[in-house]
């Protein structure tokens, strides 16, 4: 069995044994990766690091032909992210960022735009973290194959009137809807938020309201896709 190599972000990790631990990785390279690394916990093994949350390793693995956890064989420090841990509210959106990629992606489904969005991140807070998170979670939605449709209505294809100062948006027909097409799940937002969806990037200035209202969308699309609502969405949501 061939040894793979990989560039890693920890997304999860859970203690399996006195010196094991088992931890989901999100490869640049491979997607999503659950191994277990034996003897991981011990201060002399082939582990450089304790596999903390949001930490980036290069990573050797042995991949399981048959489902199952994967081996984990070596692991060296690349990058951490001290940032994090003197700012509260950035910390929690690294674990939402790291929920997102551990309960959203397949595994071996490489999505190198999304790690390299998440290190982005990563690097970044606690700068602009609102529009930050946001554009992060566009990334996660273009990569998973969600991307609103946001220039006309998602069911009819019927373009936006210029001269409407609101529409209706709904996470379930995958964008802004027409009247005639508008689902239960849609919710109004104003055209200046509209217009700030369309152009949002990660340094994007956004007025408080408008601000508030991609918020509020966002969440209501990330809950319906995945189902549930992800467990660090409350602290990304208290973000003023």
């Amino acid at each position: 069995m061939a040894a793979e190599k990989a560039t890693a972000l920890v997304v999860r990790g859970t203690d399996w044994s006195e010196t094991s631990r088992i931890t989901t990785l999100f490869t640049r390279e491979f997607g999503k990766v659950r191994g277990l690394a034996k003897g991981g916990r011990r201060l002399r093994s082939n582990f450089e690091i304790a596999f903390d949350l949001l930490t980036v390793c290069d990573i050797v693995f042995l991949r399981k032909s048959h489902g199952g956890l994967d081996l984990l064989i070596e692991a060296r420090l690349v990058e951490k992210f001290p940032a994090l841990r003197n700012d509260l509210t950035s910390l929690y959106a690294g674990y939402y960022v790291a929920e997102l990629l551990a309960d959203s992606t397949a595994d071996y489904d490489p999505h190198p735009a999304l790690f390299d969005a998440a290190l982005a991140i990563l690097r970044e807070l606690p700068e602009n973290q609102a529009s930050r998170t946001m554009a992060f979670e566009l990334v996660w939605l273009r990569e998973l194959g969600y991307s609103p449709r946001l220039n006309g209505c998602a069911s009819c294809n019927t373009p936006v009137p210029e001269a409407v100062t609101r529409v209706q948006y709904s996470p379930a027909a995958g964008g802004i809807v027409c009247s005639s097409c508008a689902a239960g799940d849609r919710r109004w937002i104003s055209r200046a938020a509209l217009e700030s969806l369309k152009t949002l990037s990660a340094g994007s200035a956004l007025e408080p309201a408008v601000r508030r209202e991609l918020r509020a969308t966002l969440s209501q699309t990330v809950c319906y896709l995945l189902g549930k609502r992800p467990r660090m969405l409350s602290y990304i949501e208290a973000d003023p």
